[in-house]
């Protein structure tokens, strides 16, 4: 799969989950999560995930020190799970905090765009793993049931891994 339908698939699974779990290390080693809202209205050539932080907070301290980040995505009811691994950090592209903003933004920051303690974070993506299950519940049920009769495993969905750097 070229670089280019890769990045097509990810953002297919993902534009339309609201919240993606954003994971990164503290100074302890301990990894802890937060969900953040992915900015993006597309997915870029560049294979780059936009979120907003607070400047003041953990997440844009912590990623100065250690940009090694994952966000995952996941959507129960559709059955599609996505786990992306990257670089993540701190950008300081007020043009591209405009092009981002939002009115439902402003319910954390505002100060709108321009907001002091607005933080713009990217995610370098390198790596993604999907798993995107197209059957009915009833056809996975079945597909389980059956595997628990006959000790073979189910074959439920479609399971990749992407390769985005």
């Amino acid at each position: 799969m070229s670089n280019s339908s890769e990045r097509e698939t990810l953002w297919d699974l993902i534009k339309d989950i609201k919240f993606g779990m954003f994971t990164h290390r503290h100074a302890d080693g301990r990894l802890h999560s937060h969900p953040l809202t992915t900015q993006n209205k597309s997915m870029d050539e560049g294979s780059v995930l936009y979120f907003f932080v607070p400047r003041s907070g953990e997440i844009a301290q912590r990623i100065v020190s250690d940009g090694k980040v994952n966000v995952a995505y996941a959507d129960p009811d559709s059955d599609r799970y996505v786990s992306v691994s990257g670089n993540a950090a701190l950008l300081e592209d007020q043009a591209k905090k405009e092009a981002l903003f939002s009115s439902m933004t402003k319910a954390w920051f505002p100060g709108g765009a321009t907001d002091p303690n607005l933080g713009l974070v990217a995610v370098q993506m390198d790596h993604a793993e999907y798993w995107d299950v197209k059957e009915s519940k009833m056809v996975q049920l079945g597909k389980i049931a059956t595997a628990a009769i006959t000790g073979n495993r189910p074959e439920l969905g479609e399971h990749g891994k992407l390769n985005l750097s």
